[in-house]
């Protein structure tokens, strides 16, 4: 659940997940799978990470049971994901949509702090 006394922004959402700015904590929450999951910046983008390095091919080619779910906690959070393959396509959307609303914005405050003319 997102602090009820946080004034949050909606920075991006698809059907299975959505991420919120907050300015009063100065973080991110990510909802997904049900739970809301709060984030500082590098934090956001370390886990961005993590999710983007599972190896999704080997997951569908390993008959073994142990390679049908990736477990992933996480930095300093105490939420652990179970995820299937489906999942980490799911959340990989979620944080790359996230990834670059956050980007696009810092390169609208560096043009607009410039000054750049957009003809």
């Amino acid at each position: 659940m997102i602090c009820p006394l946080a004034n949050v922004e909606k920075v991006f959402d698809t059907e299975h997940g959505v991420v919120y700015q907050c300015s009063r904590q100065n973080c991110y929450w990510l909802e997904f799978q049900g739970t809301t999951t709060a984030f500082k910046i590098s934090d956001l983008f370390l886990f961005k990470k993590r999710i983007d390095t599972i190896d999704i091919e080997s997951m569908l080619s390993e008959s073994s049971r142990s390679y049908d779910f990736e477990i992933v906690m996480p930095f300093r959070t105490d939420r652990c994901y179970l995820l299937n393959v489906s999942d980490i396509l799911n959340l990989r959307e979620v944080l790359a949509g996230t990834k670059f609303m956050i980007q696009l914005n810092s390169e609208v405050k560096r043009c607009l702090r410039r000054g750049c003319v957009i003809a």
